[in-house]
């Protein structure tokens, strides 16, 4: 069998891999006999390696776990076996019903983002006019909404990194704030080389994470704020850079615009104050600045958690601020940028899936972007729907009176992944109909109406784009099920039975040749590209305008602002106060593992992986332990006004004793999403995943714990 190269399936590296397809495919008989073999590939991003994720990729391909044709519920609440023709005609006589009764808008769509660029625009497109409805935004909201809210205010243009992740290599400095790229991304940390070797690599986090460790010996710097104050260590660095006259002041007169402000609003933050609140020594936060400064090559990194907050957007701009202050954006040696964490999460927000979004990045409330979209769709202008709500208050509307009753949920498992994840629970339950695309049952799935077994990435063709801009080729190395399909498909069958208007094609190529049409003159113009040059290998990152040969690092002449200038935007702190650390009281912050994946939906059905990761522990360190009465590998219970999680603990001086850390892989009562918060940041929608209060005691084992299936129809 022919080799066939494309991409990881999991996260926005997407690290390069080679599929060869097993001669004889079919159900495995051991864990050799798999349908394709996975070879790691040279590639700019991973040069070669992958991660435990990647490596046991191919094992989702042939589950035992996985739905092979789609599936209706029975009045006893279990699932049957249906014909495809069975399932659409009974989804689109839903959604016309639901429409004809409740008005288009109480149709809604959910999405993510791993879904391909054409799926993504595809969808986009299906919601608005298929549907007629405002009602869709995706999972990409409770990732990458405060970095590009932010983005976009600064510099009039959001791409994760504005550079190649391979210049990365040349730094001296590199500043990463709350991310763990050792763990979510392992190739990654070969880019951080140069700047470990230079005693330069700076590591923001509350927790000793395995990122952090890589700055022992001389690398580099751990510094450990209480969570949900990295505003104030921003605010307070730049006051340093400005008051030890470290910044780039030719830089900011040229390129900038709103200093002045700047000036005021980080007046106050003085070192010792800034350690007061942060728990961050002064003289830390002076060599912080003074090695920013004096970088030959120096790179400021944000990730979710700094952005993962009520305040979210404002601390993303205050890295921004801190960046320009110093000179580093849109030069040739230096930058800023945010990691980008889904698969496609940056192709995904680009071209319709986002709520206020049409194709190209372009504002949906803007006449001429509506007008040059609907062109390339056929319709008049006044047929696409106006902006809609973001994901947590779309979700907050589910089955209530004026609110969502119908839903579409296309790549993503809200039952784990969403803020109050009981609520949206209880909300799916009260919606008329749920329909959902999947591969698997997972905890969402397992609450719909209908289940639409949809095609893996080793099984389509497509586009991704990665964290750095570029847009690369998904291929098709094997044939999916007979009984599966792709979301086009889907999308084509029921746009059809719905009379809809404009074209919807099953073929991915030409979806793809629409969108670039479509995006022609947006921000995210990809109108140069096509399949055939994607093929060639030749590295295409956007803007790739007709005529272009792409633009691997932006803003070198000009920001995309009408003046060229970058906006330097003064932001303060709310005044939020600090959750009581008294009478078992703790801060709860939340995140990845290296052997899981988002929900875990995919990832807790690999054997290696879930063996290696079975269930979620409770990080704490032990000085808090002991106060509680918690023993390392003891039961304990989390709750809050929102819900209760039982799981283990895992006793680590890695964390500090004012926190508590659970990943949010898990389902049942072992979902961290059951105790955060639905609030949301007011600029980005964003909801508060890093920062929320919760109370640990200890308890006894409870019974025997339940098997994924029993978890999942314990949820049903």
């Amino acid at each position: 069998m022919n080799p066939v190269d494309t991409h990881c399936p999991y996260c926005a590296l997407q690290c390069a891999m080679t599929l060869t397809p097993a001669a004889t495919p079919g159900r495995p008989t051991d864990a050799i006999s798999l349908p394709v073999s996975i070879a790691g590939r040279a590639f700019p991003t991973n040069r070669g390696g992958l991660c435990k994720k990647g490596w046991t990729a191919a094992e989702l391909l042939d589950s035992a776990d996985r739905i092979r044709e789609p599936m209706r519920r029975r009045p006893d609440g279990s699932f049957a076996p249906v014909s495809w023709a069975e399932a659409l005609d009974l989804v689109a006589e839903k959604l016309l019903a639901g429409r004809a009764e409740h008005g288009a808008d109480s149709v809604g769509v959910f999405g993510g983002g791993g879904l391909t660029n054409e799926k993504a625009y595809q969808l986009g497109k299906f919601t608005r006019l298929a549907l007629g409805s405002s009602r869709i935004d995706y999972n990409g909201r409770f990732c990458m909404s405060s970095a590009a809210a932010a983005g976009n205010r600064a510099f009039g243009l959001d791409r994760g990194l504005p550079f190649r992740v391979e210049d990365l290599d040349a730094a001296d400095t590199i500043l990463m704030l709350g991310s763990n790229v050792a763990q979510t991304m392992p190739p990654f940390i070969g880019h951080l080389d140069g700047a470990r070797q230079a005693g330069g690599l700076i590591v923001v986090d509350p927790r000793r994470t395995a990122t952090a460790r890589l700055t022992d010996d001389g690398a580099g710097m751990h510094v450990q704020p209480a969570p949900g104050t990295d505003l104030v260590l921003l605010l307070g660095l730049t006051h340093l850079v400005l008051a030890e006259r470290l910044a780039d002041t030719d830089y900011l007169a040229r390129r900038t615009t709103g200093l002045t402000q700047l000036r005021l609003s980080v007046a106050g933050w003085y070192p010792h104050r800034v350690q007061e609140h942060t728990g961050v020594p002064v003289w830390q936060l002076r060599e912080l600045a003074r090695r920013l400064a004096a970088g030959r090559g120096s790179y400021i990194l944000t990730g979710r958690g700094v952005e993962q907050h009520v305040d979210g957007t404002d601390t993303a701009t205050a890295a921004i601020n801190l960046a320009l202050v110093l000179g580093l954006v849109g030069t040739t040696h230096s930058g800023y940028g945010t990691l980008t964490g889904q698969g496609n999460g940056q192709g995904g927000r680009e071209h319709g899936q986002k709520c206020d979004q049409l194709p190209g990045y372009r504002k949906i409330t803007d006449p001429a972007a509506r007008a040059h979209v609907a062109g390339v769709w056929g319709v008049d202008p006044a047929v696409i729907p106006g902006a809609g709500i973001p994901a947590v208050e779309l979700l907050g509307a589910l089955g209530r009176p004026g609110g969502i009753r119908t839903l579409l949920v296309h790549g993503a498992n809200v039952v784990v992944s969403a803020p109050d994840a009981d609520s949206v629970r209880r909300g799916l339950k009260n919606l008329d109909f749920l329909v959902v695309c999947d591969f698997f049952f997972s905890e969402t799935a397992a609450l719909a109406d209908v289940v639409l077994p949809v095609t893996q990435w080793a099984e389509e063709e497509g586009t991704m784009t990665s964290l750095e801009g570029r847009v690369i080729r998904r291929r098709r190395a094997i044939d999916p099920p007979a009984g599966v399909r792709s979301e086009l498909w889907i999308f084509q069958e029921l746009a059809r039975r719905l009379d809809a208007p404009g074209v919807y094609s099953a073929e991915p190529g030409e979806v793809f040749d629409e969108l670039c049409r479509a995006s022609a003159g947006g921000v995210a113009d990809y109108s140069g590209l096509d399949y055939a040059l994607l093929d060639t290998g030749e590295p295409a990152y956007w803007p790739y305008p007709v005529g272009s040969t792409g633009t691997p690092r932006l803003f070198l002449d000009r920001f995309a602002h009408d003046d060229g200038r970058a906006r330097i935007v003064a932001v303060t702190p709310r005044a939020v106060p600090a959750p009581a650390q008294t009478q078992g009281a703790l801060t709860l912050i939340t995140g990845r593992l290296l052997e899981h994946y988002q929900s875990g939906a995919q990832t807790r059905r690999v054997p290696e992986l879930s063996g290696a990761q079975p269930e979620a522990r409770m990080q704490v360190h032990p000085a808090t332990a002991v106060g509680l009465g918690v023993i390392d590998g003891g039961w304990v219970e989390l709750t809050n006004e929102r819900g209760v999680v039982r799981c283990r603990a895992q006793l680590s001086t890695d964390i500090r004793p004012d926190t508590v850390f659970l990943p949010f892989h898990f389902p049942a009562d072992q979902r961290a999403n059951l105790l955060t918060a639905a609030a949301t940041d007011p600029i980005s929608g964003m909801p508060e995943f890093k920062r929320t209060a919760v109370r640990v005691r200890a308890i006894a084992a409870p019974g025997r714990p339940a098997t994924d299936h029993e978890r999942v129809m314990a949820d049903a």
